[in-house]
Formats: C-alpha cells, sequence, structure tokens
C-alpha cells in the first residue's frame, strides 16, 4: 500500500494565504498562553514553542543556510523535533524528516540526495558528510525579535525507500503557504483550535508529520508519543480527552489484542474521529472498532506522499462497501491492465492517479523516477473498483507472489495469519521454488511469553480463512514486531535475506 496520503493532495501551488511563519507568530499572539505540545510530561505553549524555533531559525541563517536549502531533521519524537520543523519554516528551508534509528549507511546516502545545509539531530551528522549539525536534543532560549516573512518553496520534503531500499527524496509541490482550506478540513478531521490530538506515530513519516502540523498550525493541541504503546495511547486519549488521533491498523490491533478486562479500563469516548491510513485493514479488525467506537469515528484517507489523488471512506460507507478504501476525494484514480487499458468496474490491475484543477505538479522526486503514462503516475498498488466508484486495494505490485501460475496477495494472508489471537504481526513473502515458481512463506511473530503457536495450529487455523494453495507452505516464528510503529513492512529486505541464506 502506498504511503500516507497529502491532506494538501488537492491544493493550488499558485493559492495565496500567510506563510506557515506568519500563521505561527500569529498563534504565538492570539494562543501564546495556550498549549501546544505536550510531549513526555512536559507542555510548550505556542509562544514558547515559536520562540525556540525562532531562535533554531536564526542557528540555521548563521551556519549557512538558506530560503530553500533542505534541512533533515532527524530528531526522535519529542518538542525538538516539531521545533526544529517550525525554524526551517521560519526562515524559508525546507524540512527534511528521517528516522532518528537510521545507519549511518543510509543517513549518508540521504545527505548525499538532499544536500542539506544542516543535520539536525543526528548523532554522527558529521561523519555522514554534513555540511553543518545540531546536536540531537538541542534546545535554544526562546527568541521574540522576528525574522523577516518568508515563504518555503516546498513546506516538506519526507524520504522513502519504497520497495526497492533505495531512498528517494518526494518534495512537496507546494509551498509554505497556510490556505483557508486547512480550516476547511478541520471538522472533518476532529480538529479544532484549542482541542487534542493524540498523535503515536513517528513523525518522520509523512502521514504522521501531515497530521501534527495540521493540527498544530490550526491552534490546536498535540499530545506526542515517544513511541507507540497500546496503554499509554488510550491513557492519553482519557487523560486529555482528545477529540482525534491518528493510527495504523498494526497500532489498532496492538491496542484490540490487549485483554479484555485492561482495554475497557480506558474511556475513549471523547474521540470524534480516528484516522487509520498506511497499510491494509483487515476487515475484522475494521469491524471491531467500528463496533467499539461506532462508524461516525472510524475514517479511513488511502493515497501517495506524491500527493496526486487519494480517497477517503467513512465507516458507514465502510459497512456498506466492506474492504473499500473509498471514493476519490482529491485528483483522479483508475484502474489499468499491463498494456495501460482501462478497465471496468470489477477487473483488477494496477492503480493509477493524476493531479488535476491545479497548475503545478504536487510532487519531485530527487533520486528516482517516476512511472508515468499520458499524464497519469502508478505507486505500485494494485486494486479494483466497483461500480459505485469505490476503490479496493489488493497489494504491492512489487509484494505479490506467483504460485503455480496464480496471483498471491501478501496482505490477505496476513490479515488471515493476524486474526489468531497470539500472533502479534506477521509478513508473507515468496521464496523461490523449482517446480511452483515461488510458495507461500509466513513470518509470524508469536511471542512465547503471550502463549506462542506451532506451525500446524496456525495452519488448520488458516484453513477456515483461506483457499488452500494460499496457506504458507513453510511458517518462521521471531519474537520482535514485524512492522514498525508507522506500520511499514519491507517484505523485499525479508525475502532477500532469507534466499541469501537459503
Amino acid at each position: 500500500m502506498s504511503e500516507d496520503a497529502d491532506l494538501f493532495v488537492s491544493s493550488d501551488a499558485a493559492a495565496t494565504g500567510p506563510s506557515f511563519a506568519a500563521r505561527l507568530w500569529q498563534l504565538a499572539d492570539e494562543r501564546g498562553d495556550e498549549p501546544a505540545i505536550s510531549f513526555d510530561g512536559e507542555t510548550l505553549a505556542f509562544a514558547e514553542m515559536v520562540g525556540h524555533a525562532n531562535a533554531m531559525a536564526k542557528h540555521y541563517l548563521s551556519v549557512g543556510a538558506k530560503t530553500g536549502d533542505f534541512i533533515t531533521v532527524a530528531e526522535p519524537n519529542s518538542h525538538e523535533n516539531l521545533i526544529s520543523t517550525a525554524a526551517c519554516w521560519l526562515m524559508g528551508a525546507v524540512p527534511q524528516p528521517v528516522s532518528a534509528r537510521l545507519p549511518a549507511s543510509e543517513l549518508a546516502a540521504i545527505i548525499e540526495l538532499a544536500d542539506p545545509a544542516v543535520v539536525v539531530g543526528a548523532e554522527a551528522a558529521d561523519d555522514a558528510g554534513a555540511r553543518a549539525s545540531v546536536r540531537r536534543g538541542t534546545r535554544l532560549p526562546p527568541d521574540l525579535d522576528r525574522l523577516d516573512d518568508v515563504i518555503s518553496p516546498a513546506w516538506k520534503a519526507p524520504t522513502s525507500g519504497g520497495s526497492t531500499g533505495r531512498p528517494k527524496l518526494i518534495v512537496s509541490g507546494d509551498p509554505s503557504v497556510y490556505l483557508d482550506t486547512l480550516r476547511d478540513r478541520a471538522e472533518l478531521f476532529g480538529s479544532a483550535v484549542g482541542e487534542t490530538m493524540v498523535m503515536p506515530g513517528p513523525l518522520y513519516h509523512n502521514g504522521p508529520f501531515i497530521w501534527a502540523w495540521q493540527h498544530l498550525l490550526l491552534g490546536g493541541h498535540l499530545q506526542l508519543l515517544g513511541r507507540f504503546d497500546a496503554e499509554a495511547t488510550m491513557a492519553a486519549v482519557q487523560e486529555t480527552q482528545a477529540t482525534s488521533i491518528y493510527m495504523v491498523p498494526t497500532m489498532m490491533q496492538r491496542i484490540w489484542k490487549l485483554p479484555d478486562d485492561v482495554r475497557g479500563t480506558y474511556d475513549l469516548s471523547s474521540l470524534r474521529r480516528l484516522w487509520h491510513l498506511a497499510e491494509p485493514c483487515p476487515a475484522w479488525l475494521k469491524h471491531a472498532w467500528i463496533d467499539w467506537l461506532g462508524p461516525d469515528v472510524i475514517w479511513e484517507l488511502y493515497g501517495g506522499t506524491e500527493g496526486q489523488a487519494a480517497t477517503v471512506l467513512s465507516g458507514h460507507e465502510w459497512l456498506q462497501h466492506e474492504g473499500s478504501v473509498g471514493r476519490t476525494t482529491g485528483g483522479e484514480i483508475k484502474i489499468c491492465d499491463d498494456d495501460g487499458n482501462e478497465l471496468p468496474p470489477g477487473e483488477t490491475g494496477e492503480v493509477w492517479m493524476r493531479a488535476v484543477g491545479r497548475d503545478t505538479p504536487t510532487y519531485h522526486y530527487i533520486g528516482a523516477e517516476a512511472e508515468q503514462r499520458d499524464g497519469w503516475e502508478c505507486l505500485g498498488d494494485i486494486g479494483w473498483m466497483d461500480a459505485d466508484g469505490f476503490l479496493y486495494l489488493a497489494d504491492r505490485r512489487t509484494d505479490m507472489i506467483l504460485v503455480g501460475g496464480a496471483n498471491v496477495y501478501p496482505a490477505e494472508i496476513e490479515a488471515a495469519i493476524n486474526q489468531h489471537p497470539a500472533v502479534r504481526s506477521s509478513a508473507v513473502i515468496g521464496l523461490p521454488d523449482d517446480d511452483k515458481g515461488s510458495v507461500v512463506h509466513a513470518i509470524v511473530d508469536a511471542p512465547e511469553d503471550q502463549g506462542g503457536i506451532e506451525s500446524s495450529e496456525l495452519a488448520t487455523f488458516l484453513a477456515d480463512h483461506l483457499v488452500i494453495y494460499k496457506i504458507p507452505r513453510s511458517f518462521e516464528f521471531v519474537d520482535e514486531p514485524l512492522r514498525d510503529d508507522a506500520g511499514k513492512v519491507r517484505r523485499s529486505a525479508l525475502r532477500a535475506e532469507r534466499v541469501a541464506s537459503s
């Protein structure tokens, strides 16, 4: 499934509005003493957040950063992560978020692509080839002496390794301009001035980055978690009476698999919106959450960081179109065969997208080339449309397994495996086979301290959920999660490791 969609998918880059910098100062003036960011027991008010960011912006300028430069932000979830990002907009740079846990070789590859003016938060930034660096966790004293207003030419440039494992930058086609459409979307996303959003996702991923900043720039309070923990997330919602939360199905599953007497301890009734995205949500899990919190609360969004198009789906719509990810709300989407011919409803093919209503591209890559055809682009997803225009996803094209001539989609098998109460997560890959071309192999995270499971028991369980040729030929049990807190798993890397060791 594609990366988290850009909420600004249909925005017009030529549209006018205040800069993000001006909006941040407006929040400092109007909501100065109101809470902006709470993390690890400390709350920063809007004036404090902007003051710290302004001081950091001046530091960026002092070490040679200029308008339009990339600034790589490698801070973990923290006040400093958000301060460092806001500092980019205050002096006109482009924030380029990356994981704080990147190996030095991967960080070096990204720095080579981006050539950032500054790397913030990387413990070995100098070794990785950065021109200038800021030590992790640095917070400068607040400075309220304002810089001149400026607009960053791109408001973000997240990184994606995709299925290839080679990094690329996805540079937004939109500048750091706060459009009125952001306010218009606030109610849809469960945000309101002064209300709280809980963010358990890692800010270096596009979805958490967008959701967090959409809420902060509106004037809402962000309750940020250092990492996802099932009970801590529910406790944060209850304690702050949060009205919205960003999640991925991996998080939803970990919460749902808590004992009933633990999960039932927490009150999530304040939530108006729970948005999930970034990976497929199994039907059984979606039903469970809709039954728990109600169809008004559970919403889904699908699209790409590239922002050409997106779909949105309410819980009510999902109950009428089970398994769908929604209808197109920005841009256009169609399903095509391998030759580029558009397919009729019900037939499975590649998902193609294009932006509409704008004169400039929604993004550009650094380090990769887009797959394009006549103005349409494909991000590698496979799916189909129903007669009502609702999109359904099968899997990523690169992850599909061909078994004896039949297409097998890992996401379907993983959804079945993950229903077993002893399973915490799973990843399904294809391994070479002389007879069938490939066979299905399942890597299963089923910790012994949570009961564990045997191969034969799991195969018997899957026989009630999958046709026989989709049941894995082999199982491998591990005791660490296979997806990160953003719901991402690199099946190609898992496959390569096992093929190399066979």
